[in-house]
């Protein structure tokens, strides 16, 4: 699969983001969360269940780099993009109706995601529609 320069862009930014978020829950939880205004004290269990998806999501994001290079992994990257940066926004959209208004940096992270999945959204357009055959 051959990526246009905006695909490229696309993924590079949502790889370090991806990257930069993961690392910081999986290394450093109690700075990432504290900068939510979120104390998550030291039980071991809460840590654990916050790194596991923090080191998915560092590893997610590898992957959106990785198919900025490698054309056998463009799919896969595009597609783990798309899963990324959709569901984050769709998960705090569920959690807005059921528990309600979240603090500012919280809400400042969804503005973040819903942006880079409007720039996904844009940028791989063409692997979202069915081409039509005439």
């Amino acid at each position: 699969m051959t990526l246009h320069s905006i695909e490229k862009i696309t993924l590079g930014i949502s790889g370090l983001t991806a990257i930069g978020i993961g690392g910081m829950i999986t290394f450093a939880p109690h700075a990432f969360y504290a900068s939510y205004g979120i104390t998550l004290g030291e039980n071991p269990s809460l840590l654990s269940e916050l790194r596991a998806p923090g080191a998915c999501l560092t590893t997610l994001g590898i992957l959106m780099l990785l198919g900025i290079w490698r054309s056998a992994l463009a799919q896969l990257a595009v597609a783990s993009t798309l899963t990324v940066f959709l569901a984050f926004p769709a998960g705090r959209f569920v959690g807005l109706a059921v528990d309600g208004v979240p603090s500012v940096g919280i809400i400042g992270a969804l503005i973040l995601e819903i942006a880079i999945a409007a720039l996904c959204l844009f940028a791989f357009r063409r692997h979202l529609v069915r081409r039509r055959v005439s």
